[in-house]
């Protein structure tokens, strides 16, 4: 069995996988349903755009684009701004304290987000598409905007539509944060391996870190299956 000390280094690194991949999430669904935007724009141009967005996230290895951000866009920006983004901070809430991210943290967070936006786009145009034309037809008509359109009524409706497609997103995105241990950052799977260098316990510590993503992976799936049916029971009483 572990002592408490490697316990603590792989909770640790278990909240910076949590916390990772749920900021990493956030951003990219709101990012996602921006290209899907421009996606499926009248503007040519829009749609140009975006179409090579998604092609060029979607079709390179998240490992590679991580080393771009971290080592490759590390090497582009100034030097006095590579300082700052470096200096430790805090900011003082009262009931608690926030602390600035490591570089390594925000490089993980560009990279996991950029890449799985790519995809969150495309589920949500497969949900858009399978909407009725006559939703946006009667939205015209009572004279809402294309926009408005797009983003109250259509929206809505095709994030429901691919819910599990979505959770399934957000789960690749879970595992894909452990790839981040590749540039440094001290998440789950660098703590696994780190307890398994000093202790020599190899079976312990990457069980401990299975089960902990097992968990985490059960957990996403007990909230969206409690959304489905959430959804299907209001569906039911109208």
């Amino acid at each position: 069995m572990l002592a408490p000390e490697y316990i603590e280094w792989l909770l640790s690194g278990f909240g910076i996988t949590v916390l990772l991949s749920l900021t990493s999430c956030v951003a990219a669904s709101v990012i996602g349903a921006l290209v899907c935007g421009l996606r499926i724009s009248q503007s040519k141009l829009l749609r140009t755009f975006a179409r090579t967005y998604i092609d060029i996230f979607r079709n390179t290895p998240l490992l590679v684009q991580l080393f771009f951000w971290y080592f490759g866009a590390a090497s582009l920006l100034s030097s006095d701004l590579m300082i700052w983004l470096n200096t430790p901070r805090s900011l003082s809430l009262g009931f608690m304290t926030l602390y600035w991210p490591s570089f390594e943290f925000l490089a993980g967070f560009i990279g996991l987000t950029f890449y799985t936006s790519a995809f969150i786009s495309e589920e949500l145009r497969s949900g858009i598409q399978a909407i009725p034309q006559g939703q946006h037809h009667a939205a015209a008509a009572l004279g809402f905007t294309p926009r408005q359109i797009f983003f109250l009524i259509i929206l809505p409706q095709a994030i429901r539509v691919s819910l599990f497609p979505l959770l399934g997103q957000y789960m690749n995105a879970l595992k894909n944060s452990s790839l981040t241990m590749a540039i440094g950052l001290a998440e789950l799977s660098y703590a696994s391996r780190q307890v398994e260098t000093v202790t020599f316990k190899t079976f312990q510590a990457f069980g401990i870190a299975t089960v902990l993503y097992v968990l985490a992976i059960a957990i996403l799936e007990l909230i969206g299956r409690h959304i489905y049916k959430r959804h299907i029971l209001l569906r039911g009483a109208f």
